[in-house]
């Protein structure tokens, strides 16, 4: 039987990832490069195209992962920040079914990601679950009966701005208080450089409490506390049978585990049977999401 040859899109702010895969989520011919998003939509999605036509072939669907918020219905972009000036209102489905003559697909990253671990990663024994990536902030996504739910607009899952302390710091947002203000990688690493100027990252935090810093492990110890109480809120919420964690910071296995049995204490006994998994697919999770697509629904 002959495989199937899925193109799969991950838009980032930084980097653009590409690569064909199979409907078992086999891949190949990967590719990565800057996206140049501050150079505005039209630039970003010209790139693209000028990508594909110089590296790929014989593909038979195309399945976009992007940042922003995506009307996924009809392949658009409802709202990008500063970050992507002039994507919004791009119709991403049209423009690239035009060009390539094939079925496009497009979905919001943190979605992706949770289509990803649903069919390929994490969550392939779960038909329900909730999926959440830290990072520059937080993003999150709800999967129901094996589907992404999408809420009234599409904006379903912005775990990220459930205001958990009311009064406090000032969220992008407009909000005050917001998970994702005390509980992304953001976070964790403004409050290390308030200690060392030198921990300017996930990764060279995790060094500095491997050499001992005892200050940095009371920083750390803070911020697993926040990530543990948007946790406990959403477990309450959902009663899940489990929840994925992803992003970076994540990888580091002793932090999942920190975070779960923080989250795990502080809940309600009758809600601690969920699950607290790492994301297993790493920085593909958002192009297997996205050639998933193009998959029939996995019950």
């Amino acid at each position: 039987m002959k495989k199937m040859r899925i193109l799969a899109i991950d838009i980032g702010g930084t980097s653009i990832k590409m690569c064909i895969s199979d409907e078992k989520g086999i891949t190949s011919e990967y590719k990565e490069f800057d996206s140049e998003a501050d150079q505005g939509g039209l630039h970003l999605v010209d790139n693209i195209i000028l990508k594909i036509m110089e590296d790929y072939i014989g593909f038979e669907a195309i399945g976009i992962s992007t940042a922003s918020q995506v009307n996924s219905e009809e392949g658009s972009i409802i709202y990008a920040n500063e970050n992507f000036p002039n994507y919004t209102g791009m119709n991403l489905k049209s423009i690239f079914e035009a060009k390539f003559g094939v079925p496009v697909k497009v979905e919001n990253d943190v979605n992706a990601a949770a289509l990803g671990e649903k069919n390929f990663g994490a969550g392939k024994n779960f038909n329900e679950f909730l999926c959440l990536t830290y990072g520059t902030g937080i993003g999150g996504a709800i999967v129901i009966d094996s589907t992404v739910y999408k809420g009234l607009n599409g904006g379903a899952g912005e775990f990220g701005h459930m205001i958990l302390h009311p009064g406090g710091e000032k969220c992008n947002c407009g909000c005050v208080g917001c998970y994702e203000m005390y509980g992304s990688t953001t976070a964790l690493v403004k409050k290390a450089m308030q200690l060392n100027n030198k921990y300017t990252n996930g990764r060279k935090i995790f060094e500095g409490l491997e050499q001992g810093d005892v200050l940095l492990e009371k920083v750390l110890n803070d911020w697993v506390l926040e990530v543990a109480y948007g946790l406990v809120s959403l477990t309450h919420i959902f009663n899940p049978p489990a929840i994925i964690v992803g992003g970076g910071v994540m990888e580091q296995v002793k932090l999942v585990s920190l975070v779960t049995s923080k989250a795990k204490e502080l809940m309600m006994k009758s809600f601690s049977d969920v699950e607290i998994l790492r994301a297993s697919l790493g920085n593909k999770a958002g192009l297997l999401g996205a050639a998933s697509l193009h998959l029939p629904k996995i019950d």
